[in-house]
């Protein structure tokens, strides 16, 4: 396939980006996105230009560091993939892509396609654990018994990867999602209930510090998500927001 693309260029965080024209031939269908782009910027590479920076690392959907903006959608045109897990067989021969990096003010973007997302990081980390003495001799988790409902809710919100697809499909580039998950897989299980309190209330004030905006209640989130974290989290985490508060 011969394929047009558009790609962000952005020297650093400090210079102004710009989108620029690229015409690439040769593209197989059997392909991924990354692949595609590994193959453009070797002939960049061979006519003396500068490569085009991506993010990528395990490149089989669970790092979640492939993280664009594909026409217009987070991580390409199909559902539940990171970009790495997407083929050019979903493009057609002639198609124009327009490539870009996530678009927030707390995702700042530090050259090219690649942001800088240790918001998320500062998020779990005011947060994200429990207290549990994991030296020594600790206390079998199998142990406790939980309801399987709550167990497979618990684990469904554990396979967030931290991709930020849900803060670049927001229109308020929200992270209620992704904090969302992180605070719901510890409130479903009895292991979490030592900081429930303090967990939400931390999480959640780091959450508007890094500058990530409000719930607009669209479900842009969840339809962009890799992992289909689903918006029932956000319901969850207000509510426990809402017990803490009235806690003091």
């Amino acid at each position: 396939m011969k394929i047009s693309l558009k790609i962000w260029r952005q020297k650093n965080a400090a210079s102004k980006g710009k989108m620029v024209d690229y015409s690439l031939n040769g593209v197989e269908p059997d392909m991924s996105f990354l692949e595609m782009l590994d193959v453009l910027n070797e002939s960049l590479i061979e006519k003396g230009e500068e490569p085009v920076e991506f993010d990528h690392d395990c490149r089989e959907g669970i790092c979640g560091t492939c993280s664009l903006m594909i026409n217009g959608r987070a991580h390409g045109p199909d559902r539940f993939i990171t970009v790495c897990q997407l083929h050019m067989r979903s493009f057609n021969d002639g198609d124009t892509i327009t490539i870009e990096p996530w678009r927030a003010k707390a995702f700042p973007v530090i050259k090219d396609l690649i942001v800088d997302r240790t918001a998320f990081d500062r998020i779990q980390q005011a947060g994200g654990y429990i207290s549990v003495n994991t030296s020594g001799r600790p206390v079998d988790a199998n142990a406790i018994p939980i309801e399987k409902e709550n167990a497979d809710a618990s684990f469904n919100a554990a396979t967030c990867i931290g991709c930020g697809a849900c803060v670049a499909a927001c229109k308020n580039a929200s992270a209620m999602l992704f904090t969302s998950a992180k605070v719901s897989q510890f409130a479903l299980l009895p292991q979490g209930q030592v900081e429930a309190t303090e967990r939400v209330q931390n999480m959640v004030r780091q959450m508007d510090l890094e500058g990530f905006g409000n719930c607009t209640n669209t479900g842009a989130c969840e339809v962009e998500c890799p992992k289909g974290i689903s918006l029932e989290n956000i319901a969850r985490m207000n509510r426990e927001y809402y017990s803490a508060s009235l806690k003091g």
